[in-house]
This record gives C-alpha cells, sequence and structure tokens, in this order.
C-alpha cells in the first residue's frame, strides 16, 4: 500500500469544479493583483474567525514581519520565543536586527513553556512569539498575563494552526496580532505561497495594509518602509473555494487523529491535546525513542513520514551569534532526537490509517 503524506491531489479532484471556476474568474478579468477575490477573501477569514480585520499576505514568514513591523520591533529589541519551531518564527526577528530570545519547551504539547518566560524578560524585551505547534495553542492565558504585567505584546505564529481555539476562541483572535500559512500542506492551503495577519486592532491593520504594498498609503505616496508582500489573486480565488469545507475538512483531521489513538498500541507519546484547547492538526506528531530506525521501516512500507524540527534553532549555525549551546533547552533538543509525523489529512481512508498503525505496532 502507498501511502499520501498530504493528498492534495485527492482533495483537488474532489473541489475541481469549484477551483476551476474561481480561477478562471480571476483569469478572465485578468487582475491578477489585489483583485477582487482578495478583498472577499479577507471578508471571509475575519467572518470565519470572528476576527475584526484580516489581512492577507504572500507568505507565512511575510505574516510574521508584517507583524513585527507594525509593532515597530526594531534593532536590539528582545523578542521571547520557542526553539522548536520553523526558522521563519526566529527568522523574522534576526532580520529586523532584533534578538531572538528563546525559552524551552512542555514536553507533552512541543510549545513554549509559559513558566520559563519570565526568567528571560530584561529591560530590551518587547513581545512574546507563541507558536501554536502543530495545530495546537500554547498556554495563552499563562501568556497574556505575563504580557500584561510586564506591559509586552504577543504574536501568535499560527502558521500551522488556522481553525484551532482556545477556550472556544479561534486562535487567531488571540494576542495583538495573529498570523496563519496557506503553504500548500497546511490544514488551508493554497497552490503556492500565501498567509494571513488577523488582528482586533484597526490601528495596526492599517498600518499592516500599508506595509503589505511598500508602506504606501496613496498611490506613489510612502508613509513606512514597507515590503512587497501581497496575497495574488489566483491564489485567493483558490482559498475563497476551498474555505466552505474547512470546516468539514477539520473535522475529519479530527477522526483521523482519533483512530490513530485507538489503534496505536505500541508504547509510544501520542499527541496531547489540552481540554481547553481544539487543534488544526497541521500534524500528528509521535515521539518515538529509536525514531530513525522506525521512520526507514516505515518508508519500506510504503508510509512517508516527516521530522519537525531535527535540530532546534538555537543550535542552528544561523543563530551562532546568539551564544547557545548544547543543553541550554533540553526538552527541546531531546525532542529534535525523537519527533515523527505520521500522514495527516482529511481523506486517510480507515485501510490506510489501520495500515499505519498496524505497521507501526509490528516495528
Amino acid at each position: 500500500m502507498k501511502i499520501d503524506f498530504a493528498n492534495l491531489q485527492l482533495q483537488y479532484q474532489k473541489y475541481k469544479l469549484e477551483i476551476d471556476t474561481s480561477i478562471n474568474a480571476v483569469l478572465n478579468k485578468s487582475s491578477y493583483i489585489m483583485g477582487d477575490q482578495v478583498k472577499k477573501l479577507e471578508t471571509e477569514l475575519s467572518k470565519f474567525t470572528n476576527t475584526k480585520n484580516t489581512i492577507t499576505c504572500s507568505n507565512g514568514t511575510d505574516a510574521l514581519l508584517l507583524a513585527l513591523k507594525a509593532l515597530e520591533i526594531k534593532p536590539n529589541d528582545e523578542v521571547i520565543t520557542t526553539p522548536f519551531t520553523f526558522i521563519s518564527t526566529a527568522e523574522t526577528i534576526a532580520s529586523l536586527k532584533a534578538k531572538p530570545v528563546f525559552v524551552d519547551i512542555e514536553k507533552d504539547t512541543f510549545n513554549i513553556d509559559a513558566n520559563l518566560i519570565e526568567d528571560v524578560i530584561s529591560d530590551k524585551t518587547k513581545a512574546i512569539m507563541p507558536v501554536s505547534l502543530f495545530g495546537q495553542p500554547a498556554d495563552m492565558d499563562h501568556i497574556q498575563t505575563i504580557a500584561d504585567k510586564y506591559k509586552l505584546k504577543i504574536i501568535v505564529d499560527g502558521a500551522q494552526s488556522f481553525g484551532s481555539t482556545y477556550n472556544g476562541i479561534f486562535d487567531s483572535c488571540i494576542g495583538d496580532i495573529s498570523i496563519t500559512s496557506f503553504f500548500p500542506s497546511k490544514p488551508l492551503g493554497c497552490y503556492g505561497d500565501g498567509g494571513a495577519v488577523f488582528t482586533n486592532s484597526d490601528q495596526y491593520a492599517e498600518k499592516i495594509r500599508m506595509l503589505r504594498v511598500h508602506g504606501q498609503n496613496k498611490r506613489y505616496h510612502y508613509k513606512y518602509i514597507g515590503m512587497g508582500g501581497r496575497l495574488d489573486t489566483i491564489q485567493a480565488a483558490i482559498l475563497l473555494a476551498k474555505l466552505p469545507h474547512y470546516t468539514k475538512e477539520l473535522a475529519e483531521r479530527e477522526k483521523v487523529a482519533k483512530k490513530y489513538k485507538d489503534l496505536i498500541k505500541k508504547n509510544l507519546e501520542i499527541p496531547v491535546i489540552k481540554s481547553n484547547r481544539t487543534t488544526s492538526w497541521g500534524q500528528y506528531t509521535l515521539r518515538i525513542n529509536d525514531r530513525d530506525q522506525v521512520q526507514k521501516k516505515l518508508n519500506d512500507k510504503g508510509i512517508p513520514t516527516a521530522i519537525y524540527y531535527p535540530v532546534p534553532l538555537h543550535l542552528q549555525e544561523c543563530f551562532k551569534y546568539l551564544n547557545y549551546k548544547k543543553n541550554d533547552f533540553p526538552v527541546a533538543e531531546e525532542s529534535s532526537n525523537c519527533v515523527l509525523s505520521l500522514p495527516m489529512n482529511a481523506y486517510l481512508s480507515d485501510d490506510n490509517i489501520s495500515y499505519i498503525a498496524q505497521t507501526l505496532n509490528n516495528i
């Protein structure tokens, strides 16, 4: 049996008529940049998340950069975040010549350990950037309490978590600014790069809208140093066709996760979802002591897997200048040595799931 990790082709075939019709509407009008579909998508995303303002953009990385710029993060400012995440989280901080300050993670959720944040706050700290890793929000009540105490801003990196909730609220509504990514393999993905920024602040929203078009407030008049960060109209059209199906897809991903939980009998650490949170199941990630051997055996049986992430950020060469060293963040380091993500998408059949679980149990 051959398993597809993301099943993007099957999803396309399922929604082919709607997607093709939506793309053709853009082609027929030839409005490829900031066409009507972009504004319509922003409206629909705000409705979906119950967020006041949605600003689409070119990708999840640029969404983080726009958020940091909107909060006026400057050189030598410090932003607290996690070392166990995709590089964009810290890369965007560093690109503004600010300093990413890392805090270790919780073993069960893989998210930033809020109990450790206050230990690294300094007079240079300006913001906290928790990541809703693998689709589950971090301990946002605790993080918000800390932010309020020290007058810090919060940017939620929800690149993997669109549609997840914390205390019944979409994580797009949490913090000062939240972002997501529409990379094709994300729970809600387009057919190229795409992202969005969410905020209930009209002030931040107005600034972000200018920043994504080079800081322009009217044609060829520039209020800020901005960037070319627009979402193109064809990608907006694709997302508009897929969004109406997304609630059902989230439910199907939840069913897949439950079946994995019921069927995996091997002595493994399966994902832990806190009772006050839901997850988009951006990934279904296990802890496996003999990870590399297991991965090879699964691959030999036609089961694709992925490692998110094999090296934590504080040990990456590009961040050597921060002077972190091995064992500074033991939970993140241990996680990098044992995590393995199984196929996760709304279109895994019962036979697929049973085959994956049975193969894993027999290794």
